[in-house]
């Protein structure tokens, strides 16, 4: 991986990471796109620049974040399914990385969900804030489950639970953003465990261009954040649910083709 593929892959990462389209899913066709070899390193670091997404979170709600132990019970409540879901299916997550196919499919399926999302949810739009009950957070936290398959977006599964919950969009993404902190600092610790496991070489010796990807995903993923609030009030799923289609739509069409997009390994 080049300097420059880094930063590109980092700057997917921060536009899709808590948009509702699919970070994992926009990482894994750039990286076919740009024909980025799937070695311990470019695994490692797709996932360790999550880091830097993380940041972005903590700087934008860090005042949220000196709250009740309360507030940190409920985003455990809501961690825990993801977290024993990761482990008990991580090889055949791994595995699930590597297909383009079920990336587009997801895209699919998830827009039309988004689609019409906001007809299903058009009465609690703007409506006051529910209380965050442990119920209501485990409910999201099993909804952050579908999202271990690539293409189906952890932003958008998770905004989706929280508003079947009675939450108006403000309240489900922030709640988003909350739920990603463990869930992304989880999952990048880990990885980096497994990679140090293996060979700690590969992270001592590209430390710099993981640092770049991190610092750079977390200015895009800062901007974002603020970007998806904005639309959301504004103009709601829609517009993100017909990206999904159509990209999903392009992909599978491109590999029917039989236009190279797989991994290489």
């Amino acid at each position: 991986m080049t300097i420059l593929e880094a930063i590109i892959i980092a700057i997917v990462e921060g536009i899709t990471e808590f948009l509702p389209i699919s970070s994992t899913g926009h990482m894994i066709i750039t990286q076919a796109i740009l024909g980025v070899e799937s070695d311990q390193f470019t695994k490692a670091f797709t996932v360790i620049i999550q880091f830097g997404a993380i940041t972005s979170v903590l700087a934008l709600y860090w005042n949220r974040f000196f709250q009740s132990i309360d507030f940190y019970y409920k985003l455990l409540v809501a961690f825990i399914p993801a977290a024993i879901f990761g482990l008990l299916l991580g090889d055949y997550i791994d595995d699930m990385l590597e297909q383009v196919d079920v990336v587009a499919i997801s895209l699919m399926l998830g827009g039309w969900i988004l689609i019409y999302s906001d007809k299903w949810f058009a009465k609690n739009f703007d409506s006051p804030e529910a209380p965050v009950t442990s119920k209501n957070a485990l409910v999201v936290g099993l909804f952050q489950c579908i999202a271990l398959i690539p293409g189906v977006s952890r932003s958008a599964a998770t905004i989706l639970g929280g508003m079947t919950m009675g939450w108006n969009r403000k309240q489900a993404a922030e709640f988003s953003f909350f739920l990603a902190v463990p869930t992304m600092f989880a999952a990048s610790l880990k990885k980096t465990y497994d990679v140090v496991k293996i060979d700690y070489h590969i992270i001592t010796d590209h430390w710099g261009i993981m640092l770049l990807g991190c610092v750079v995903a977390a200015i895009v993923a800062f901007l974002s954040i603020k970007t998806l609030m904005v639309m959301l009030q504004n103009k709601g799923f829609a517009a993100f649910g017909w990206y999904r289609v159509i990209l999903g739509g392009t992909i599978l069409a491109l590999l029917m083709a039989r236009v190279p997009l797989e991994i290489m390994d």
